[in-house]
């Protein structure tokens, strides 16, 4: 049993080179432009490590994904805990706009909203997304009901909606030749959603 600390964590730190040199190969030229090879060299291991690791590329390709899926939703997370805004949709407000601005990060969003979708195939890429994504974002809609900010309604339809709406903006984002701009431009529009959810009175 001793033996297995180090021998643990030496499979630990091979695993996260060859996430790190991955995401930043993925980052930099996109999946289809980033070889095995390469990938293996950067991270200073074998071939071997890779497979034993990951099945192939894009089972790698898969874990940076989720990985910056999780990265993505825990600093959402921290700035919506950071703000302290009174009101829920204030909160939610500033989980959609920390999105956004996420979203005008070219290598973030290069892997999650560029090459994930074709990589993975829409199905698995939602999947993933919405393990993320959507607790955030129902947690949010949840408060503000509980708060009387929102009509109560069925939380799980309305939450697939916003984040479905927060999808289509960050791809327009990150597809755009402006991100910066783009950003600026679907902010209101996004917004003026979660505002038309508000309580009348």
């Amino acid at each position: 049993m001793e033996g297995r600390g180090p021998r643990a964590g030496r499979s630990e730190a091979t695993r996260a080179a060859l996430m790190g040199a991955a995401r930043e190969l993925f980052s930099e030229r996109g999946y289809a432009g980033v070889g095995t090879e390469e990938i293996v060299q950067r991270a200073k291991v074998t071939r071997g490590a890779l497979y034993h690791h990951f099945r192939d590329k894009r089972d790698l390709f898969r874990a940076v994904h989720e990985s910056l899926e999780a990265e993505l939703a825990a600093g959402i997370g921290a700035q919506i805990a950071a703000a302290g805004a009174s009101d829920p949709l204030g909160l939610l407000a500033t989980g959609v706009r920390s999105f956004l601005d996420a979203c005008t990060d070219r290598s973030l969003a290069r892997i999650i909203l560029v090459d994930a979708p074709s990589v993975l195939g829409w199905a698995e890429w939602r999947e993933i997304d919405e393990r993320h994504g959507l607790g955030l974002v129902t947690t949010g809609l949840e408060g503000a009901m509980q708060a009387g900010a929102i009509t109560r309604q069925p939380v799980k339809p309305l939450a697939h909606l916003m984040l479905g709406a927060m999808g289509e903006a960050g791809m327009l984002i990150a597809n755009a030749e402006d991100p910066k701009a783009t950003r600026d431009e679907v902010e209101p529009a996004l917004l003026s959603l979660l505002d038309a959810l508000r309580t009348a009175g």
